[in-house]
């Protein structure tokens, strides 16, 4: 028996891996506001092209990142991770520099992930969440969002997240400057809900 191929990385690694990184960058100085990705990666499911391009612009040999049960559990995935990335996968959340979770109605606790510390609260985990849809007039979990980036106050939707997501952020704010931080992929899009964000559910 021969073994699988592996699936293909960036094409352009520097110049592809630069643009995913800006639009990353541009989803946490702008909370709430899609910014686009552009890719044409095929990775193994279920990982989505969206949360493969931002692993690949994310993760090193330095950045501990767990994946959730699906993801653990889908042929070829963490080997995918692991040959374009050199990221170790870990079994201990807590212990993750980054978490890759295929579906976000199954996000788990924020408290599992590192929190990061009073002198270093850079030692904290961002979450990379793949949703099917988020963006301001999207059904599903409705939130206003308030705080640094913002300009006043936005509305966005995201689909599928937990019911009680809106209490989760207010939770993760308070703790702010510690806390976790929280990207949502769907399809082409990536949405920033860092820990600064102040959130409610829309009335």
């Amino acid at each position: 028996m021969t073994a699988p191929a592996l699936a293909s990385g960036f094409a352009d690694p520097a110049r592809d891996a630069q643009r995913t990184f800006k639009a990353v960058m541009w989803a946490l100085a702008q909370p709430g506001a899609p910014q686009t990705l552009d890719t044409d990666l095929a990775p193994p499911t279920p990982l989505t092209p969206g949360l493969a391009a931002i692993a690949l612009a994310l993760l090193d040999y330095e950045t501990p990142v767990w994946l959730d049960p699906a993801l653990r559990e889908g042929a070829g995935v963490a080997d995918f991770l692991r040959f374009h990335t050199g990221a170790p996968v870990v079994d201990d959340p807590a212990t993750a520099r980054f978490a890759l979770i295929a579906a976000g109605a199954a996000l788990p606790d924020f408290a599992l992930f590192a929190q990061g510390e009073p002198d270093y609260p850079d030692r904290s985990a961002t979450l990379i969440v793949g949703v099917e849809d988020a963006g301001p007039d999207v059904p599903g979990v409705r939130l206003r969002l308030e705080g640094p980036g913002i300009d006043g106050a936005i509305r966005l939707g995201a689909t599928p997240l937990p019911a009680d997501m809106a209490d989760r952020l207010r939770e993760n704010r308070a703790a702010f400057p510690l806390g976790i931080d929280l990207l949502l992929v769907a399809r082409d899009i990536v949405v920033g809900l860092p820990r600064s964000v102040r959130a409610g559910a829309e009335e």
